[in-house]
């Protein structure tokens, strides 16, 4: 019986592959999106002019690029949260704790520090290096402790944002502070500007900030030799340490480094956005962060390209609601029907040849011709 043909033997592995890791993220998409489109159409809403709506709040002219490039960019670092830990085998999702410690710790540095360039990589390294240490207690605690970093990271995400709202509306508010609880605002000399009034609007340097760090991760995993040591241990932990690699420290490690990025778009957030740590800074990052880490398949150098559109695509909620009368957080819809059809297409990977193979037309057989002498007879 004649086996199908792997596609690393007629058009080899590598090109196979990496065709099937474009096409399935795309697949997905425009599944969430037909999904989307129906959700809207049982509402009453033409699908179409939802989807032209969405798509125009996200990219249509100047000021939808500023708003989707500005929530791009803590999207970045909190979908490096994921990305680092996931290249050395662990499934991160406390992005959001992280973040929120990082604009916690930004704040709090924030009257001890001199008001000048200094100052800023003082409160911003403060932040890194807090929300760094928090996600690297979830790697901790599974390499030492046995607990699931998964569940882990979650949970720690909800003692994060009790410890935040807890100093935030305590020890750490500002008297003047009334209606809204927050922390004292960062002197003037702090604030991270804007990076070209002229055609970038209000987008600030954490854009530029997180598309370096991603940059320099992918080049960190793919070039270096710590990095290889990284990706190694994500592949095979018992063969890593076989070969004498000291894979608890490479993962600790590479968790600290993901919570560190959080941890740095939280400082961010409040030294670029919000001037203070108030309950503005807990809108979701960290979590839409997990899915675009997972569209991005954990790939560095993919993340702000889908940072971008996801963060289009909350800018778009509020054309949505002025539009058709959509809730803003309609566009959560969006992204739940994106994260599962993500996880959904996770089950194709690595069958699609033969799923094409099974598909193709196959030609009729031709009846042996009459005096033939079969190719096998039983015994």
């Amino acid at each position: 019986m004649n086996r199908p043909t792997s596609p690393s033997s007629k058009y080899g592995e590598g090109w196979f592959s990496a065709m099937e890791n474009l096409l399935l993220p795309v697949f997905a998409l425009g599944a969430a999106l037909l999904l989307f489109g129906l959700f809207v159409w049982f509402d009453g809403k033409d699908p179409v002019e939802t989807w032209a709506l969405l798509f125009r709040g996200a990219f249509g002219d100047a000021f939808s690029w500023q708003n989707s490039l500005q929530r791009a960019a803590p999207l970045m670092l909190t979908a490096l949260a994921v990305a680092l830990p996931a290249s050395a085998g662990l499934t991160v999702i406390g992005g959001e704790g992280a973040l929120v410690l990082g604009a916690l710790g930004c704040a709090a540095l924030a009257p001890a520090v001199p008001v000048n360039l200094f100052g800023i990589v003082l409160i911003l390294a403060g932040g890194a290096v807090l929300g760094g240490l928090w996600v690297a207690l979830a790697a901790w605690l599974r390499q030492w402790r046995g607990v699931n970093e998964t569940i882990s990271s979650l949970l720690l995400s909800y003692i994060a944002i009790a410890v935040f709202k807890h100093l935030v509306e305590g020890p750490l508010r500002d008297p003047a502070s009334l209606n809204k609880p927050s922390t004292k605002p960062l002197a003037d000399g702090l604030l991270i500007g804007p990076m070209a009034e002229n055609w970038l609007g209000d987008v600030h340097w954490g854009l530029a900030i997180g598309i370096a760090l991603c940059l320099v991760a992918g080049l960190w995993l793919s070039f270096s030799t710590s990095g290889f040591a990284v990706r190694v241990v994500g592949g095979n932990v018992r063969a890593a340490r076989l070969v004498g690699l000291p894979a608890d420290r490479l993962i600790l490690i590479a968790c600290m480094a993901g919570g560190g990025c959080a941890g740095l778009a939280g400082a961010i957030e409040v030294a670029a956005v919000h001037t203070s740590a108030n309950a503005s800074v807990i809108a979701g990052f960290g979590y839409t962060g997990i899915l675009v880490s997972f569209v991005a398949r954990h790939n560095p150098w993919a993340i702000p390209p889908v940072a971008v559109l996801f963060g289009g695509f909350a800018a778009a909620g509020s054309l949505l609601q002025r539009r058709l009368g959509l809730p803003d957080a309609s566009v959560l819809v969006l992204q739940g029907f994106a994260f599962v059809m993500i996880l959904a297409a996770e089950a194709l990977r690595g069958r699609m040849w033969q799923l094409l193979l099974t598909l193709r037309p196959r030609p009729p057989e031709t009846p042996p011709a009459i005096g033939s002498i079969p190719s096998s007879t039983p015994t």
